[in-house]
Formats: C-alpha cells, sequence, structure tokens
C-alpha cells in the first residue's frame, strides 16, 4: 500500500482525515507546537482501516504526522503533558465553528474523556504517512452502546 497523504480544508475533509486517524495511538512526547509558525503537530501510530476488511487476522498500523496550520493555542483536558511517555488515544477529530468565519476550536476527542483543543484560524489538516509499517493481530473494537 502506497502512503497515505491528506488535506483537510473543511468540515468535510475534516471528517475523513478523522477516520483514517481513528483508535490511532501516540505518545504525549510526540505533541509538538510552534507558536511562531502557528504549527501543532503530532506523531501517530494509526490503523490502517482502509485495507483493515481484506487483511483478515492480520492488519496493520503505520506512523504518520498531523499537522495543523494557522493554529493560535492550544489547551488540553484530562492528561497531563508533563509526563512524555504517557500513551493516548484517538478517537476523532471535530471542529466546532465560532461565528460566521471559518475560525473555531478544533477538537482532537482522546479515549477517557481527554482532549485537545486547538484554537484556529480556519481548517488546514495534513495526514501524512511517514514509513514504518508493521502488523498487529489487534483491531480496534468500539461498544455499540445498546
Amino acid at each position: 500500500m502506497d502512503n497515505l497523504k491528506l488535506m483537510a480544508l473543511d468540515a468535510e475533509d475534516l471528517a475523513i482525515v478523522s477516520a483514517h486517524v481513528q483508535d490511532a495511538v501516540l505518545k504525549v512526547s510526540g505533541l509538538a507546537y510552534d507558536a511562531r509558525s502557528g504549527q501543532f503537530s503530532v506523531v501517530v501510530n494509526r490503523f490502517v482501516w482502509e485495507t483493515a476488511e481484506a487483511r483478515g487476522n492480520a492488519f496493520e498500523r503505520r506512523r504518520a504526522v498531523l499537522l495543523f496550520k494557522r493554529v493560535r493555542s492550544v489547551r488540553s483536558i484530562g492528561f497531563s503533558r508533563t509526563d512524555p511517555e504517557k500513551v493516548l488515544a484517538l478517537l476523532a477529530l471535530q471542529f466546532e465553528q465560532a461565528g460566521e468565519g471559518p475560525e473555531g476550536t478544533l477538537e482532537l476527542v482522546l479515549a477517557g474523556e481527554a482532549s485537545i483543543l486547538l484554537d484556529v484560524e480556519c481548517i488546514e489538516v495534513q495526514l501524512a504517512d511517514t514509513g514504518g509499517a508493521w502488523e498487529t493481530s489487534f483491531k480496534p473494537r468500539h461498544p455499540t452502546g445498546e
């Protein structure tokens, strides 16, 4: 499989990127914010959902980088950023528009009722696999809410 490269410039695009990073795992040490450039990056090990059904019992994870541009500020809720080895599970990316313009809050929804909130000028997100693929026998499952 070729390396995945996606870009999101609106809420519809963001939903597609979100689907590709659902169940990604990351360490706090993989979070980086550069206030000067307005960029926030996250190094993740994403579950490769796009090939999961075709692979049978063997699945794949890939190293990838999520890059958020035009970020004004970053806040975290539900975990300490001082523990670099803390592992977090990414569930979804969501955007809440503020007013009529393109600005708003982009939320990285994490397991355990945690989240990372990015105040952004607009949606500008890139996802790129950086190689480092490996096989896993574990496929993430989600409760059905019954």
